[in-house]
C-alpha cells in the first residue's frame, strides 16, 4: 500500500499535477500544523515591516536630496525595519517552501531517497546550525539587555537590544519549523507518504 501511494504520488509529480518539492507528500501531525499556523501568523505581520521600509527609505531620500536634511534616526530605522523582517522571514520562507534547493539531483531521486536525505540535512546541517546560533545569541542578546544598549551615534535610536532580540526570535521561529519538517519527515518515512487529493 505505501509502494503505491508512492508510486501514484510520483506519477503525479512527472505528469506536472503536484509541484517537485515534497510539501505535499509529507505526512502532517498536529504539532506541525500548529508551529505552521503561529509561524504564518508572524509572518505575515512582519511582512508590513517591508512597506514600512519602503516608507522610510522614500522619506529619509526626499528629506536629503530635497530638504538637505539627514537624519541619523530614519537611517538606523532603515537598517532595524530591514533586519528585523529579513530575519523572521526566514522561518516564513521555509514553511511555504520558498527558499532555494537544488534540484538537479533531487528530482532524479525517489521519494523516499529524498526524505533520507531531508532528515539528514535537517539532523546534521540545518538543527545543528540553529541550535549553535541560539547558544551564542542567547548572552548577547542578554548583555544587550542588561546594559539598555542603544546606538552609538549621537541621535541614533535607544533599544538597540530589540533588534538584536530579533536575531534570537528568528531562530526560535526557524528552531520549532526545523522540528515540525522532521516529525513530518520521519513520519513519511515510517507511514509512506500523502496520497494525492482525490478531485472534487
Amino acid at each position: 500500500m505505501q509502494r503505491d501511494d508512492e508510486d501514484k504520488l510520483s506519477a503525479a509529480i512527472e505528469a506536472g499535477d503536484l509541484p517537485h518539492h515534497d510539501t505535499d507528500a509529507l505526512r502532517d501531525n498536529a504539532f506541525s500544523r500548529a508551529i505552521d499556523r503561529i509561524v504564518g501568523l508572524v509572518g505575515e505581520a512582519f511582512s508590513w515591516l517591508w512597506l514600512v521600509l519602503l516608507a522610510v527609505i522614500i522619506g529619509n531620500v526626499i528629506l536629503r536630496y530635497v530638504f538637505s536634511q539627514g537624519m541619523i534616526e530614519l537611517e538606523e530605522l532603515q537598517w532595524y525595519l530591514y533586519a528585523a523582517a529579513w530575519l523572521v522571514g526566514l522561518s516564513y520562507t521555509f514553511i511555504s517552501d520558498g527558499h532555494v534547493r537544488v534540484d538537479v539531483v533531487h528530482d532524479r531521486l525517489s521519494l523516499r531517497s529524498r526524505m533520507v536525505l531531508e532528515f539528514l540535512g535537517l539532523t546534521l546541517l540545518f538543527l545543528p546550525f540553529v541550535c549553535f546560533v541560539l547558544y551564542y545569541t542567547f548572552p548577547f542578546v542578554e548583555l544587550s539587555w542588561q546594559t539598555n544598549e542603544t546606538s552609538t551615534s549621537a541621535n541614533g535610536l535607544p533599544a538597540r537590544w530589540l533588534i538584536k532580540g530579533c536575531l534570537l526570535f528568528s531562530f526560535v521561529l526557524l528552531a520549532l519549523v526545523g522540528l515540525a519538517r522532521l516529525l513530518r519527515v520521519v513520519a513519511t518515512l515510517r507511514y509512506g507518504p500523502m496520497p494525492p487529493a482525490k478531485e472534487a
